[in-house]
């Protein structure tokens, strides 16, 4: 005999928070019961009320919680192959219970009839407590064993499942990287049962000991990171002149100024990172610098939504969708298992959707002739124009300077060969996986450093030739490996 099966959420705390057609399901003599754990104020009560089974031996025998889900799935049906069954949980049946949607599938694929009765959640109960309208006001509820990436606190927030110290650990320090220390929370334990607990506390404040089974914290702040960004500009933007002045045109230049300081803080960097032994300096000066640009994508993406044309999320969406449709070997079926192999997907796809004439049609007029002509060989090559060998390119370097030299005398022809020169060496620095332009740049700021030490604080006015050179053959010396 096949039974049916009923899933029941206990609500907060005891039967009295349970609902009458759901209460009398469970103390049916006529269905068997099986309690998710026996650690529950419902629980305890309906186990002194009649006979009942739980699942607390899965807990303490398997190695994770995917284990315990399919085990208590197997449970249940199990038991309604002998009849009617009624598994009951903890709270609501529909939060938190990754059990009970494993169990409709299960059920509907084996013909098994399924009801579920929801019950109160802890939603609710805090929602009451803390005396806070959802729709209103809004709320998110995240789950603290797996907090997501990025974490947006734009809303007011319940953080679930802090039931270990590890856990509750680990929640303060992502709350801590966006937040100051003493920012206020609430600590919910136990709401509706004679056990609760409601605890103002801050970030600081929160230690491994206030974790627990029914723990939930609640913040309601500022907005910090990225929707709080967003916020403080659209605010600059109505109530700085300075802001409200700005034109697309007139923030070009600061948008050029933070790129080149983010290039300067990136090259100051160990070559190596991130892999390596972390430079926390470094970092420091480049989170700044980051930040400084992403403030420019921002503004553009604040005046642009002024203009009715599109607006910060937009723009977070389109290169969104951009990656996924570059990246069909991530996120289709196509085969791409070299770095070369990627970039010429990536070239042919961009052509297509841009509807080009040409492969080199888009490269901007306006970076730097070092990038520009790195950007023009790259998507030459990934269409096979290349040298096939770094010797080919070494020998056409030569050859352009052999031409320069030659034409030395010719101004005109001069200018021409020089740019060919220099067109051959960025080659060459592409060949050799070497970015041309911070190698031209590390080259100017050791040339930089070695003249300050030829000056040695002062004029060189007086000083030879032979003593500049001696000067600059010992700065050059004295600079490390």
């Amino acid at each position: 005999m096949t039974g049916h099966i009923t899933v029941v959420g206990l609500g907060p705390a005891g039967l009295d928070r349970v609902g009458e057609t759901a209460g009398a399901v469970l103390t049916d003599p006529g269905i068997r019961v099986l309690l998710r754990t026996m650690r529950h104020p419902a629980a305890a009560e309906l186990a002194a009320l009649r006979p009942v089974e739980t699942a607390d031996d899965i807990y303490e025998s398997a190695d994770d919680y995917d284990e315990v889900y399919g085990r208590i799935v197997e449970r249940v049906l199990a038991m309604a192959a002998g009849g009617p069954v009624a598994y009951a949980v903890p709270g609501s049946a529909v939060v938190g219970e990754f059990a009970v949607g494993m169990l409709r599938k299960a059920a509907a694929d084996a013909g098994v009839p399924l009801q579920v009765f929801p019950g109160e959640s802890f939603i609710d109960a805090a929602i009451e407590v803390l005396g806070i309208d959802p729709l209103a006001g809004g709320l998110q509820v995240i789950d603290g064993r797996d907090l997501p990436e990025p974490l947006l606190l734009h809303l007011p927030t319940l953080i679930a499942q802090v039931d270990t110290g590890l856990v509750l650990m680990d929640v303060r320090e992502r709350l801590g990287r966006l937040l100051p220390d003493d920012t206020p929370l609430v600590l919910l334990d136990s709401l509706g049962g004679t056990g609760q607990n409601v605890e103002e506390l801050t970030i600081a404040g929160l230690q491994s000991g206030h974790a627990g089974e029914h723990v939930t914290l609640f913040l309601d702040t500022f907005g910090p990171g990225w929707p709080g960004l967003v916020q403080i500009n659209n605010r600059l933007r109505k109530e700085c002149p300075w802001d409200r002045k700005q034109t697309h045109h007139t923030l070009a230049k600061h948008l050029l100024e933070e790129t080149y300081e983010v290039l300067d803080a990136i090259e100051a960097m160990p070559a190596e990172a991130p892999a390596g032994e972390p430079d926390h300096a470094g970092y420091a000066d480049m989170e700044e610098e980051l930040g400084d640009l992403l403030l420019q994508v921002v503004f553009h993406a604040t005046m642009a939504s002024e203009a009715q044309a599109f607006g910060v999320e937009e723009v977070a969406e389109s290169i969104r969708r951009k990656l996924v449709r570059r990246h069909p070997h991530v996120f289709g079926d196509v085969e791409a298992d070299t770095v070369e192999r990627v970039l010429a997907n990536w070239e042919t796809l961009k052509q297509e959707e841009k509807q080009r004439d040409s492969l080199l049609e888009g490269v901007s007029r306006s970076i730097p002739a070092l990038a520009r002509s790195h950007e023009l060989q790259s998507r030459a090559a990934s269409a096979g124009f290349d040298w096939p060998e770094l010797q080919g390119v070494i020998d056409k370097v030569h050859e352009e300077m052999g031409e320069l030299l030659a034409d030395r005398d010719v101004p005109a022809r001069a200018h021409h060969e020089l740019g060919d020169l220099l067109f051959s060496v960025v080659n060459l620095a592409r060949h050799l996986e070497i970015d041309a332009e911070q190698a031209l740049r590390a080259a100017a700021d050791r040339f930089e450093c070695r003249f300050r030490v030829v000056e040695d604080g002062g004029s060189l006015v007086g000083l030879t030739l032979e003593e500049m050179d001696r000067r600059w053959d010992a700065a050059k010396a004295a600079e490390p490996d």
